[in-house]
């Protein structure tokens, strides 16, 4: 899976959780550039790229992830596996 790929699935998760056709992320996004996105739907969120991706995040990486890009780098690095 590459990152073009990472980045399409995790634009339709965002879309699917927010309820927002209109969402398009990038490495930058942050919860500041989403509305909706608080502490409650991060939590959902998370739960929606997991079951995606078919992975789970360990709690150190879900409370150090500044931007969508480094929720992607995760996921990546995980695909390898």
């Amino acid at each position: 899976m590459n990152r073009a790929e990472i980045m399409e699935r995790l634009n339709e998760v965002f879309r699917d959780v927010f309820d927002d056709s209109s969402i398009v992320v990038d490495d930058s996004t942050t919860s500041k550039d989403i509305e909706d996105w608080d502490s409650l739907e991060h939590i959902n969120l998370v739960g929606a790229v997991e079951q995606e991706f078919k992975m789970r995040f360990k709690m150190k990486e879900v409370s150090s992830m500044k931007n969508v890009g480094e929720m992607a780098d995760i996921v990546a690095e995980r695909a390898k596996r």
